[in-house]
């Protein structure tokens, strides 16, 4: 047999190809776990967002008063002033407005619709985050002098005034009083089952008692914002029990819109974290994965192991070795599956899905990688160093 050269290369045996494809599919389950966990975690974080933005409008912190009848029978409450500004002073509450509404004859020249008018206080656009598109919104001053000024949505802007870009300054004929656009609110559109918010106009409160709704003694209902989201609960016990003490009974009605939406982004937390979870079984498989190429490690490199305990290594040094090469796989896995998901995610978002990424989630879903590479490569690197040196030695 001709004798290897220096130059010769030595062929790589069956038992490293092996290997290798472990490793390779262990490194692969390892990735894809840390991959599933970061992406479930920033679509479920992303859809959340999205459903409280979008619900937002309506106003997270924002709660609806109105009279009724009391179950005991009797005749139906009554919201007054004093009831208004008692509220107004509870701590758990930010904002109180009430709000009269129903469909008024409005025109402009010879244009004429049946339109709602929506009369309410300086601070709608505030409770409710809609932005003005143009103009202003009127004043609490003007409100008190019973200013005539309307603010139009977008669709009755483009209704009332189709050849007029800018229509404040100009006029409209509400009911049988005119009234001076200050400003336009910027496109809504209609929440789900309701009226179109953009095809409405909206007046100072008590100008529209004085000057539209003249029979009216009471607010249609009241809109309250609670101080935060935090207390939202607490403000509605409040309102009840200041209203119970005044009334001397229940003739009122709360609707806690806010706690419906937190319910919502609740349940939107809860579906992420379960994703979450589901991801996170791939991290398991990953760890099997890992545990298994160890202890075929062990087992191939068993004559290895017996080598270096002959020439002094001790059963913590070869512990150390097999858990830093489990380690070792499991961040190399880690830290790809950190790209892997940070690639997919932005292959989401050219695609309008709505993602949201959390340095937490991801440091978490690493962390979780390497903690496995630990426990699960503990065992085969325990199995190893406690191999006799004297068995391991006459092995095959």
């Amino acid at each position: 047999m001709r004798a290897c050269g220096p130059t010769c290369r030595r062929r790589p045996g069956p038992h490293g190809a092996q290997n290798r494809a472990r490793t390779g599919l262990t490194l692969l389950g390892v990735i894809i776990g840390v991959a599933s966990v970061i992406v479930m975690l920033a679509i479920g974080e992303g859809a959340r967002q999205r459903v409280v933005e979008q619900m937002g409008t309506m106003g997270t912190t924002v709660m609806y008063l109105g009279s009724t009848q009391p179950s005991s029978g009797g005749p139906i409450g009554t919201i007054t002033p004093e009831d208004l500004e008692a509220l107004a002073g509870l701590p758990q509450i930010n904002r109180v407005m009430p709000v009269i509404g129903d469909p008024i004859p409005v025109r402009q020249g010879s244009a004429e619709k049946l339109i709602y008018v929506f009369a309410a206080g300086e601070a709608m656009p505030l409770i409710h985050h809609w932005p003005l598109a143009q103009g202003r919104f009127f004043t609490d001053a003007e409100d008190r002098d019973l200013a005539p000024l309307v603010v139009l949505g977008h669709k009755a802007g483009r209704h009332f005034f189709p050849d007029h870009p800018d229509p404040v300054g100009r006029h409209l004929l509400i009911g049988q009083g005119p009234f001076e656009v200050v400003g336009v609110l910027a496109e809504r559109g209609a929440d789900s089952g309701a009226q179109d918010y953009d095809d409405m106009v909206f007046i100072p409160y008590h100008a529209g008692r004085a000057r539209v709704y003249r029979t009216q003694t009471q607010p249609d209902y009241v809109v309250i914002e609670a101080a935060s989201t935090d207390q939202v609960q607490a403000a509605e016990a409040a309102i009840r029990t200041l209203l119970r003490k005044r009334h001397g009974r229940e003739d009122f009605s709360i609707g806690n819109a806010a706690a419906k939406l937190q319910a919502e982004a609740a349940t939107r937390g809860t579906m992420a974290m379960m994703l979450g979870l589901v991801a996170a079984v791939s991290l398991v498989v990953g760890g099997i994965g890992v545990m298994n190429v160890m202890l075929m490690t062990v087992r191939e490199r068993t004559r290895e192991i017996g080598i270096r305990m002959a020439t002094g290594a001790r059963q913590r040094d070869i512990l150390r070795q097999f858990l830093t090469e489990a380690v070792l796989v499991t961040v190399l896995g880690g830290a790809a599956g950190v790209c892997a998901g940070l690639a997919v995610g932005a292959t989401l978002i050219a695609f309008d899905v709505p993602v949201i990424f959390s340095l937490t989630a991801m440091l978490g879903a690493f962390t979780c990688a390497v903690a496995t590479g630990l426990v699960f490569g503990y065992m085969p690197a325990r199995r190893a160093s406690a191999l006799d040196p004297v068995v391991a030695l006459t092995s095959e």
